[in-house]
């Protein structure tokens, strides 16, 4: 039997305020456990929260870029639960009412196309505190610092079709976020997180199946590995004469597997109601046109541009397009080259691969776009050429200055003097006799072939310095006459 994955995720976003979304708490990462919760924070008799203006704002920003409706009048409510790190006994989150409602993404694919996702809902939250199990032999230590943080919640529609879609879905995400402001995406720190929930049916099939979700997931690999082998797990499972229970599990990379947490609470177990001590949030439109104004250049659009002016593929652009400060840098290097198709393959190939090599984030770079473009420039004037450059590049990276410099230090200046060249070709040749014996003596598709042994030679002899495009030009010259 053929089967049909579904998938629908619900990624919680930690909005990047300064204060948490009810209290004046700091909301910084990494500080000693429990020394930023507040008695608001903790829920404390007599205490009152305190709506944070920014949190919305940084919502509705959300809402806009996704085109999605917007609830100019939405309702706070108490969501009901037991959790040793919950120390209200509740969770102050939206339900009928939401700060965002229906809207979309458009993400690109591997191969180019593109898929609109829907999103159904985004609502604003408090985040829970931490429980750590790891530190504590035997016990559960629980970390409050937390709690209180806020969460702007994303709920998509059941739109997707392998866990490929949805890891596209979430880079989609985890870059509007970012281009936004308004989170810093950091998912090893928690600051983005998904739930998954998947489920499988026979292709054809127009009811869906039964779901399971897949919590807290944090890096975009596992998120892939967590579906497929959820997806997995429910097919044999199914094709084994059993059945999926609907309840929320775990995944552990380390075993590959995920395994049952509880059984999937639905929205009645929360016993929902309006929170008494939280007003409706009235959104005006003056409010709205403020928060639309400040709207940056977003990621599709900046990835059409880049296609059209800068005669990009789909893919190239998407991928320059996938965070600011990579379109940021991309740019400024073409400023400076003048050639936006030579800056894409270094800023995507030599620079992507340095910088994961390293380990490094592109404004972490250990080579500037200034740097990079005066390289180019090098490059274009024929000052270097495309192989040299590596080696010009790697320089620049260690450290060792710019283009110029190392150009000038190292002697890499390319040979353009005919005259040099040809004395070199004459040399190479005189020492290869028999081959160009071989070489006149050949068919056409032969000499294709052995022509490159020649260039291979000369390019040797000049040490790489002599122009690859001279060097063809004489070199054929002096085969043939």
């Amino acid at each position: 039997m053929q089967w049909e994955v579904v998938i629908g995720l619900e990624i919680h976003t930690q909005l990047a305020t300064q204060s948490k979304i009810f209290s004046g708490s700091a909301t910084t990462f990494g500080a000693e456990p429990n020394t930023q919760a507040s008695l608001v924070d903790l829920g404390m008799p007599g205490v009152l929260p305190v709506l944070n203006e920014e949190a919305v704002r940084m919502a509705v920003m959300f809402g806009l870029a996704i085109d999605a409706e917007i609830g100019q009048h939405n309702v706070f409510a108490r969501k009901n639960y037991f959790y040793p790190d919950l120390p209200k006994g509740y969770q102050i989150s939206q339900m009928e009412l939401p700060i965002v409602g229906k809207g979309y993404l458009d993400i690109p694919l591997e191969d180019g196309t593109i898929k609109r996702v829907g999103v159904t809902r985004a609502h604003l939250e408090e985040d829970a505190g931490k429980s750590l199990h790891e530190e504590f032999n035997g016990a559960t230590g629980i970390d409050l610092n937390r709690a209180g943080t806020p969460l702007l919640e994303i709920v998509s529609e059941p739109d997707m079709r392998s866990a490929k879609e949805a890891v596209a879905y979430v880079k989609t995400i985890h870059a509007l976020v970012r281009y936004l402001g308004i989170c810093d995406g950091n998912m090893a720190e928690g600051s983005l997180r998904c739930d998954c929930n998947v489920s499988v049916r026979p292709k054809g099939q127009a009811e869906y199946g039964t779901r399971c979700e897949i919590k807290n997931v944090n890096s975009f690999r596992f998120i892939e590995k967590a579906i497929n082998t959820e997806v997995r797990r429910q097919i044999e499972l199914i094709e084994d004469g059993g059945k999926v229970i609907q309840q929320t599990r775990l995944y552990d990379p380390n075993k590959d597997e995920t395994r049952a947490m509880r059984s999937k609470e639905e929205a009645n177990d929360y016993r929902y109601f309006p929170d008494p001590d939280l007003l409706p949030v009235i959104i005006e439109d003056s409010f709205l046109n403020d928060v639309r104004a400040t709207l940056p250049e977003l990621p599709p659009q900046k990835r059409e541009r880049f296609q059209e002016q800068f005669g990009l593929s789909v893919y190239d652009a998407s991928v320059l397009a996938s965070s600011r400060e990579q379109a940021n840098y991309f740019e400024k290097v073409v400023s400076i080259a003048g050639d936006a198709k030579l800056a894409a393959n270094w800023v995507m190939v030599e620079l992507g691969s340095l910088l994961n090599k390293q380990g490094l984030e592109i404004d972490e770079a250990p080579v500037t776009a200034e740097q990079l473009g005066g390289m180019l420039l090098r490059i274009k004037d024929n000052t270097i050429s495309g192989k040299i450059a590596k080696t010009v590049f790697e320089a620049m990276a260690a450290g060792e200055g710019s283009a110029d410099d190392i150009i000038e230090k190292r002697g890499l200046k390319q040979v353009t003097d005919s005259g040099a060249i040809s004395a070199v070709l004459d040399e190479m040749l005189a020492a290869n006799a028999e081959q160009v014996e071989q070489y006149r003596a050949a068919d056409e598709a032969k000499r294709s072939k052995m022509f490159g042994f020649f260039v291979g030679q000369a390019m040797k002899a000049s040490k790489g310095k002599a122009n690859p495009q001279q060097v063809n030009e004489l070199l054929k010259s002096k085969l043939e006459g």
